[in-house]
């Protein structure tokens, strides 16, 4: 996969905290600021997964046991 540039604007505290932080980890500041949005990603999808799962709950509460379900599949 190609590699792409992306520009973002901060404050210059900000820009000094961020690059102190990555580099007391031993990493780039774009691995830092990658890592950190690719993650923030993840959490925000898993949370709208757990969330729709949780309403289906809701909806209807009925739990299956684990061995009910080796059963069925295994």
């Amino acid at each position: 996969m190609a590699s792409a540039t992306m520009t973002i604007r901060m404050e210059s505290e900000e820009k000094k905290l961020i690059s102190d932080y990555a580099a007391a980890f031993g990493i780039t500041v774009s691995e830092f600021m990658r890592t950190v949005a690719l993650e923030k990603i993840e959490d925000e999808l898993d949370l709208k997964a757990w969330e729709a799962a949780k309403a289906e709950f809701d909806a209807d509460p009925v739990t299956i046991s684990a061995a009910e379900i080796a059963k069925k599949y295994l």
